[in-house]
């Protein structure tokens, strides 16, 4: 058991790092292409690429188990990244940096009448909550005054409440015994489905003579291929594993890992501010997953 719950953290440390940088290859991207655009490009390719990996079809699917599907498709695909990118068009990125990092609290929320298997929370993992936020405001404002935008700051806060709503309902589909890149496929399928409307809506283009650009495709092969397929079966393999609430403090270390690229490789200047939010956040995380002399999960 020890060495299954190993493998969960590792899973989603690494999701966690590659997330943590999809933000340099969105960035390279938004010259030329609008946010719905980049969503759905990129999670088209994921589910192609899943759908080589593995082309078996699910059988024997329940009504019940399909509003899952659905559901899970509509808020962790669709309404999560339209609504962050949404966000972002209001109001500065380190708000909405700041607001998605309570998308933990609003898991351990929703867990409690939704799901029985993840066991009592803590004192400790409130504790971890607020030392984790605090890294995550030194991080994300570095030095800067926070201003509200109240419309582009609801907004994220709707985009932490749905990743929340995903997360719920992604330990609900791991009870299901499907093998876990046949459910994250059926979800992209559902998630690109709900894209079609929002992308009329945003003046979607086709436009494919853009990936003759080697940069382009580049970058959206590591979002479709890394950040889509295989990050999001890692992340939902992390919560079969560990459950809902336990992955989920994982977002704490997103700042953290964009921060580290920030240095590395835009060669941005580090401020001793983002080295103690740093700080702050990790020990957020190791208080957050403490266990003390129980497990918080019944797993």
């Amino acid at each position: 058991m020890g060495s299954r719950k190993s493998a969960g953290h590792l899973a989603a440390l690494f999701t966690i790092v590659i997330w943590g940088t999809t933000f340099i290859s969105t960035k390279v991207l938004l010259t030329d292409f609008k946010p719905v655009e980049i969503l759905f490009f990129r999670f088209v390719m994921g589910f192609a690429a899943l759908f080589l990996v593995c082309p078996h079809r699910m059988k024997g699917v329940g009504r019940r188990q399909e509003l899952a599907f659905v559901l899970a498709g509509l808020c962790g695909i669709c309404l999560y990244y339209l609504l962050e990118n949404i966000a972002l068009t209001y109001t500065m990125a380190s708000n909405v940096g700041v607001i998605i990092s309570v998308a933990p609290f609003f898991t351990a929320i929703l867990s409690r009448p939704f799901l029985k298997s993840e066991g009592k929370l803590r004192a400790n993992f409130f504790i971890g909550f607020v030392v984790a936020m605090a890294g995550v405001v030194l991080i994300s404002f570095n030095g800067s005054r926070m201003e509200l935008n109240p419309m582009g700051d609801l907004l994220a806060v709707l985009a932490a409440f749905v990743w929340a709503c995903y997360s719920i309902l992604t330990r609900k589909i791991s009870s299901f015994g499907y093998p876990v890149i046949l459910t994250t496929r059926r979800t992209f399928f559902y998630g690109i489905l709900f894209m079609f409307p929002a992308s009329f809506l945003f003046d979607f283009e086709i436009g494919l003579e853009r990936f003759a650009d080697v940069t382009h495709l580049l970058n959206i092969l590591y979002l479709g291929l890394g950040a889509s397929a295989l990050c999001f079966v890692t992340w939902n393999l992390a919560v079969k594993v560990l459950g809902a609430v336990k992955t989920s403090v994982y977002i704490y270390m997103v700042p953290v890992i964009t921060v580290v690229t920030s240095v590395l490789v835009l060669k941005e200047p580090v401020a001793w501010v983002s080295v103690m939010g740093t700080v702050l956040a990790v020990a957020g995380l190791f208080l957050s997953e403490y266990n003390g002399k129980g497990s918080g999960n019944s797993e």
